[in-house]
């Protein structure tokens, strides 16, 4: 996979993503006291709990790496997207474990499957965005 590919990747899903949050009957009914934002709340296939707020910032992530891709923006750019969703994701996903940071000051639900997934999300972005040299990677295949 190029860090292209990857960055296309990212933008299809994040943004569709954002319009799945937005669909009621895609969410199911979800409640927390703790969230001051519970405009749009539900969860995804009954997975993962997701608000308005929620669904904006995987949209902007989204319409980012789109506008990347489709603006042929060159490595380094795409790079730095894929580094600071590194950085975002797995930051979230740290403080999706602790109660008292699992709302992000009551604005986003980041906890349950958010958890992992955000591990996730982080850890493949971090691979692109600090270890992954196209480069090289364009060498070896021709090898």
């Amino acid at each position: 996979m190029t860090l292209r590919t990857f960055t296309l990747l990212y933008g299809i899903v994040f943004t569709a993503v954002a319009i799945l949050g937005f669909i009621p009957g895609v969410t199911t009914p979800h409640e927390n006291p703790n969230l001051a934002v519970d405009a749009g709340l539900g969860a995804i296939f009954g997975l993962f709990v997701v608000n308005v707020v929620h669904n904006l910032i995987h949209l902007a992530f989204g319409v980012w790496a789109l506008g990347l891709v489709m603006g042929k923006a060159s490595a380094g750019a795409m790079r730095g997207y894929a580094k600071t969703v590194a950085v975002i994701y797995l930051l979230l996903a740290l403080m999706g474990v602790f109660p008292f940071l699992n709302t992000t000051f009551g604005l986003v639900p980041i906890y349950g499957h958010d958890i992992w997934l955000h591990a996730v999300l982080g850890g493949v972005a971090a691979y692109f965005g600090f270890v992954y040299n196209e480069n090289r990677q364009t060498a070896t295949a021709r090898g």
